[in-house]
């Protein structure tokens, strides 16, 4: 395997599995250099509390649409037809659905285009991104439209946004989503984001919600993770490492990046914002986020240490948020 960082030296010693890693993952039927590396990351305890969320599924939860309705409207609404809802605890335009799961996407409302049906976890990156009505914003990897369309909320349908994806059948939803919810203040394009190297310097706000592993959907696709072997992880990360790149040849000075993943490998996550932090050496720099969410991402991790400001990054998962597997972090060009 080769690393795609030159800065690190890994070795894959790291995931050589001790023999308490084969134990758990001779008991609940997982690859164990996975386990070994949860264990790593996360404590033997807490590593057997991720597995076991294995394929138990996700409890719902939606984004209220305030661009077309008043939130607490839309709850008591939604509770007339016996859907009850409860405030995701950091936005509190976000509901979890108690009860009502099966039919919260065959309402009149959904239909309206006054919900959105998300993980909370997937709310967080626009909000953290923040967009203003006066900003310019790039959304690099828009499809299916859940963070298009809570950016456009966030923007009062102002400023604009340029979402952009590659699959043709995937623009089809973005674009039947931006209609139902209301939003017009996006442009959709279907390109290669690489394109978007052309418009250097040009938006405020960029957010990469980057093509991952998926290895934070344990609970709900483990079938997909089973199959995941350390390179994966790597090579992944080395796209995502390029995809971010671009994001800051196209944001201006003083703008903001948004990465995230619903990956909860370090290897997609921290490892890429470390290295470019050293890229770019004093021309980008981690803020803090404004939101209560989660916890603080690694500084060091697999015997690697990582830059301290890494632990403003915010990561979720399963087992202890109920939600993805997430990872988000905030970046600021400054030079």
């Amino acid at each position: 395997m080769i690393n795609p960082f030159k800065t690190f030296n890994i070795s894959l010693d790291y995931v050589k599995p001790s023999a308490s890693a084969l134990k758990l993952a001779k008991e609940y039927n997982f690859p164990p250099h996975l386990v070994e590396r949860y264990v790593k990351m996360l404590g033997h305890s807490d590593a057997k509390a991720l597995l076991d969320t294995v394929g138990k599924g996700l409890k719902k939860a939606i984004r209220c649409n305030k661009l077309k309705i008043d939130c607490k409207h839309l709850k008591q609404r939604l509770e007339k037809k016996n859907i009850v809802l409860k405030e995701v605890n950091f936005i509190d335009y976000g509901f979890w659905l108690l009860k009502g799961e099966d039919r919260i996407g065959h309402t009149l409302e959904y239909l309206y285009g006054f919900y959105y049906i998300q993980n909370p976890a997937s709310m967080l990156p626009p909000y953290i991104l923040a967009p203003t009505p006066e900003d310019v914003v790039l959304d690099m990897c828009a499809a299916p439209g859940g963070k298009t369309t809570h950016l456009a909320e966030i923007m009062k349908n102002k400023g604009i946004i340029l979402a952009v994806d590659v699959s043709r059948e995937k623009m089809k939803t973005l674009r039947s989503h931006l209609s139902r919810m209301g939003v017009e203040n996006v442009i959709a394009v279907r390109m290669d984001v690489r394109e978007i190297r052309k418009l250097k310097n040009t938006f405020t706000k960029v957010l990469l919600d980057a093509p991952c592993s998926g290895e934070g959907l344990i609970p709900i696709d483990p079938e997909n993770v089973r199959e995941r072997e350390i390179k994966d992880f790597y090579t992944m990360a080395s796209k995502q490492l390029e995809m971010l790149k671009i994001a800051y040849e196209v944001v201006k000075e003083g703008g903001e990046i948004v990465y995230s993943t619903c990956s909860i490998a370090p290897e997609e996550n921290e490892f890429v914002i470390n290295e470019m932090l050293n890229l770019f050496k004093d021309k980008i720099l981690v803020e803090e986020p404004k939101v209560k969410a989660g916890m603080h991402g690694y500084t060091e991790v697999f015997n690697v240490k990582l830059h301290a400001d890494l632990r403003k990054c915010i990561r979720l998962y399963p087992h202890k948020h109920g939600t993805e597997g997430f990872f988000m972090c905030k970046l600021r060009k400054i030079g």
